[in-house]
């Protein structure tokens, strides 16, 4: 009798496991996943890059393109949902979904371009279009309010939309993005640029251009308006590998002038990162650019490989990271996060970032109009900035002005200016529109009364009136406009860009819109809830967003 007659040696066939658990990749789909990322090295901070490639490609992140860049990267298949789930501008579509139609619009929902009716356009669009070939969705700012109402037809934008328009682009298949004519490399180095740099490579003291930038009177133009020269101080008095971030993020509602100025004029910030990047002896530059932003990528793209083949930078030295659609990200440690290739979850702190930022390594982060700046002071000195005087402030400030005013752009001005000031230089109020309210600096800011107009627009001038200027991003109202329903669109808003990593700000939002949506509000309850979100949320999306409903309730009581 052999052994096999008596059941010792069993096949286990339908038992035994050919493949480890859980989901399954195809060799077919990691040979796209292969082919696109080529010979990139697979680390995880680039996992949103990878995840643009095959958005970019396919028009859609399949569930079986996940897996294979899962088991491409050597990644969890969890890590990698989490994260291209998280960003808008990536479609995740699981087995037996519908991939989206091949071509998106996105219409712009912020305030500016919902004054200039965004919503009967979307309206319109919905019902003229097949849905089965073109996808229409809501969009949140695009930054390009000066030409309200905007949307993307694909990466091409379209200002002062209207159906026409789109069907136009639509019929000559213009669905990418426009370059604008701009300032380049071989343009800008005819007029002295780079000069600086090369001096201060050369025999520069980093303490000397500080103490220019400090006396320039120089904050950050973020937003947080912190004083520019003082953070490379902090970030050099840790020992070791050190960055530099470009926070590009420029998703505030209302605000455009960080775009403005990188269309025209790309290498005054480019050599005004690399000053600050030789100031605290960073290792790498990294530049993260909001993927709103197609036409200033391409132009980034081509100048740092202007760049590298003038041999100013090494090749690499500049890294340039595309965001994904999330608001939060503007925040500095959240778009760590981003950077790192996780989901942009904002940091507790401390430690701060300047002493624990990307990878763990101190990291030096300014913003885009900030790092312009440093150019021009060490160009013409501080007193580019610091000799004009208005209002008893000193220096000036890059407006964003849109709304219903007559000629919206960017305006530079004295930083004392008033908001009568900044209507003036706009052109003034726009044909039959009387000046009602207005927003001084993004929807954090809130509403303030056209009554409140001879206080400057500047740093600490606004925050005894419960606001401040943030990115300076002023949108004007009219007497046609309700204050009640420009509060709910930026409540809608933060509602939308909440990242939901803390219950105030999630829930918060959540209810508030509830709330404003009535005929009548609920004005001790939404207090206490006001009260809840800015004492308890993480970072300042949380803490900033009851600032229109405060400011709504005391100004315009009669709306509400």
């Amino acid at each position: 009798m052999s052994l096999d007659d008596v059941g010792i040696w069993k096949s286990g066939r339908g038992k035994g496991r050919r493949t480890p658990k859980g989901r399954q990749y195809s060799d077919e789909a990691l040979a796209d996943v292969k082919a696109l990322l080529d010979d990139q090295p697979r680390r995880s901070d680039l996992l949103i890059e990878f995840l643009h490639l095959i958005q970019d490609k396919y028009g859609h992140l399949s569930a079986a393109h996940l897996r294979a860049l899962a088991e491409e990267m050597r990644m969890s298949m969890a890590e990698v949902y989490e994260v291209a789930t998280f960003y808008a501008h990536f479609d995740v579509i699981k087995e037996g979904e519908t991939p989206p139609p091949a071509l998106t619009i996105r219409v712009c929902d912020s305030l500016s371009c919902e004054l200039a009716g965004a919503q009967q356009l979307k309206a319109a669009l919905e019902d003229g279009l097949d849905p089965t070939e073109v996808r229409v969705l809501r969009a949140p700012c695009m930054g390009r309010c000066d030409t309200a109402p905007v949307l993307e037809i694909g990466h091409n934008h379209i200002d002062h939309a209207t159906p026409e328009k789109v069907q136009a682009a639509i019929a000559a298949d213009d669905t990418h993005a426009h370059v604008p004519d701009y300032q380049d490399f071989n343009a800008y180095r005819e007029t002295g640029g780079y000069s600086a740099l090369i001096d201060l490579r050369a025999n520069g003291n980093w303490e000397e251009v500080q103490d220019k930038v400090l006396s320039s009177g120089l904050r950050g133009l973020g937003g947080a308006g912190f004083p520019s020269g003082k953070k490379w101080g902090f970030v050099r008095a840790n020992a070791g590998s050190r960055y530099l971030a470009v926070n590009g993020d420029e998703g505030e509602p209302g605000t455009f002038k960080d775009r403005y100025y990188l269309e025209r004029v790309p290498h005054l910030f480019l050599e005004g990162m690399l000053i600050a990047a030789w100031a605290v002896e960073a290792d790498t530059c990294f530049i993260y650019m909001r993927d709103e932003y197609p036409a200033v990528l391409e132009i980034l793209r081509r100048e740092i490989a202007a760049l590298e083949a003038a041999s100013l930078v090494a090749p690499g030295y500049i890294d340039l990271r595309r965001g994904a659609g999330a608001y939060i990200c503007g925040e500095e440690s959240a778009m760590i996060e981003s950077i790192e290739g996780k989901r942009g979850l904002p940091r507790h702190r401390p430690p701060y970032v300047a002493q624990v930022g990307i990878f763990n390594r101190p990291t030096l982060v300014h913003n885009v109009e900030t790092l312009h700046w440093i150019t021009r002071i060490c160009r013409e000195g501080p007193e580019c900035l610091n000799s004009t005087e208005k209002n008893g402030r000193k220096g000036l400030r890059s407006y964003s002005v849109s709304g219903r005013v007559a000629k919206p752009g960017v305006y530079l001005l004295p930083a004392g200016s008033t908001i009568t000031d900044i209507i003036d230089a706009a052109g003034g109020m726009a044909e039959g529109h009387v000046f009602k309210a207005y927003q001084p600096g993004g929807p954090s800011s809130g509403l303030l009364p056209a009554s409140i107009n001879d206080v400057p627009l500047d740093f600490d001038t606004l925050q005894p009136l419960g606001s401040f200027i943030g990115s300076a991003a002023v949108v004007v109202l009219s007497d046609q406009d309700k204050a009640r329903d420009a509060a709910l669109n930026m409540l809608r808003f933060f509602e939308d860009e909440s990242c939901g990593q803390c219950t105030p700000c999630r829930v918060g939002c959540e209810k508030a819109v509830k709330l404003m949506q009535a005929d009548k509000w609920d004005q001790p309850l939404l207090d206490e809830l006001c009260t809840a979100m800015a004492d308890a949320s993480i970072c300042g999306l949380g803490q900033a967003a009851p600032n229109p409903i405060r400011l709504t309730m005391t100004h315009f009581p009669d709306e509400v």
